[in-house]
């Protein structure tokens, strides 16, 4: 008697494994503001992140303590002050902001280092490094505004930063600069992590937020992709709210994103294993900033097989597509054209030339999640472009089930007669596709 398997599971895992090999020996700075961490998911949160160091991931978290320090500051009965966005440190205030980012920075240290009892990490053991990584400065007056305590930065220490997490241990760094001189100053968090991020060459900046701080679009959906152009325009809209972490949010991942960082994603600590979802799916679940989109359009090679025959061979079973050897496709890679997103082949389609100056159009095929959008517009005119360029003036296309896609996309219906010679003497009757031909623009 078999034990029933659990196939979601297998595939899931199966889905990962691209992810697990991308992202193995990356670079990750994880901001955890002080909403996160006053949250009843930072456990949860914990272990994740000791799930991804045991993936040789290293790690560098930054903490903010904005929601503590105002918490404390109205216990004393000290009123908050800021000028554009920017918390006034003066004395009192100062004092508060040593205490509350101290004792958080003790919290976090016991946190990442109880052995995660109770947790899918039991047992683990993460070894936790603080340290005066920050050199600062103080901000100065400006428009006649003494911000006393509150610091800008002046330098990352990369180079022990970079030693440490090498040597497997977490790098925890507080909202507090040190000086030269031997003073330390409140600085921003948002700030901290983007500059660490750059200044490490990490390969990603991730943040946490609350489901209400994720960016949606005007239907109220997460915006899953967002270039810098695009964030600036978003952070333009945002109010002055002084506490809006949405704006500080974008603020660092455009500098992240022009310092050289890869991607920068948000998440909501509400959701539960948020960043994993976010780092080994392919959509995701929040939003990531990009210099260069996750989708990629190019030719094809042979590293591509493998996933480009997971791709094909689900229609070629339902006899959507025609069967393709593996051999076949190793010998006529050149002529694919693929569509990939984080390395994995989501769209295809392929061109073979003729002596007439035709072109065919062949094994288009688009992964069912990534559907209903204009990818396979994207695939048409990136094989017309190919055909330009070999001087073809005609494409055409056989088809059993997608022939109203392509009058939708301006084909026009033909004959056996109409084909190129060869392609004529190789015409399968028993499938009886339709034919297809569309006029290649100049």
């Amino acid at each position: 008697m078999h034990r029933n398997s659990d196939e979601k599971l297998v595939q899931a895992f199966r889905h990962c494994g691209p992810y697990l090999k991308h992202h193995r020996g990356s670079t990750f700075v994880i901001m955890i503001p002080g909403s996160t961490v006053a949250s009843s998911h930072l456990e949860d949160i914990i272990s994740d992140i000791a799930l991804l160091q045991s993936l040789d991931i290293k790690l560098v978290l930054v903490f903010g303590a904005r929601e503590q320090i105002d918490a404390a500051l109205d216990k004393n009965q000290i009123k908050a002050r800021f000028y554009k966005r920017i918390r006034i440190a003066d004395d009192e205030t100062f004092e508060v902001i040593k205490r509350v980012c101290g004792q958080m920075q003790i919290d976090l240290t016991s946190k990442l280092s109880m052995g995660l009892i109770n947790t899918p990490m039991q047992g683990s053991r993460l070894n936790v490094i603080s340290g005066n990584f920050v050199t600062s400065r103080p901000i100065g007056v400006v428009d006649g505004i003494d911000y006393m305590h509150s610091g800008v930065i002046r330098r990352i220490d990369a180079d022990n930063i970079l030693r440490e997490i090498n040597n497997h241990s977490i790098v925890l760094i507080s909202p507090v600069g040190y000086s030269v001189t031997g003073e330390c100053f409140s600085v921003n968090s948002e700030e901290v992590a983007a500059q660490v991020a750059v200044a490490i060459k990490a390969n990603k900046l991730i943040t946490y937020c609350s489901n209400d701080e994720l960016l949606v679009n005007d239907k109220g959906e997460v915006i899953a992709e967002m270039f810098p152009d695009e964030a600036q325009k978003y952070l333009e809209r945002i109010d002055a709210d002084v506490h809006n972490s949405t704006y500080r949010y974008l603020k660092a991942s455009i500098s992240c994103c022009n310092g050289g960082v890869e991607r920068c994603h948000l998440v909501s600590h509400e959701q539960d294993g948020a960043v994993i979802q976010e780092l080994f799916t392919r959509d995701g679940i929040g939003t990531q900033i990009v210099k260069q989109s996750a989708e990629q359009v190019s030719q094809a090679t042979i590293n591509d097989i493998p996933s480009l025959m997971d791709l094909i061979r689900p229609l070629e079973q339902e006899g959507i597509l025609v069967h393709r050897p593996r051999e076949q496709l190793e010998m006529e890679i050149e002529n694919y054209v693929v569509i990939k997103r984080d390395g994995m082949v989501i769209a295809s389609a392929a061109l073979y030339s003729y002596e007439e100056k035709m072109g065919e159009l062949a094994c288009v095929a688009i992964h069912p999640d990534y559907r209903g959008s204009s990818r396979g517009d994207i695939l048409i005119n990136k094989i017309e472009e190919l055909a330009r360029s070999k001087g073809l003036k005609q494409l055409f296309v056989l088809t059993t089930k997608s022939a109203h896609f392509f009058l939708e996309k301006g084909f026009v219906p033909g004959t056996i007669e109409d084909l190129p010679a060869k392609k004529r003497e190789h015409y399968n009757y028993q499938r009886m596709s339709k034919i297809l031909f569309r006029q290649i623009k100049y």
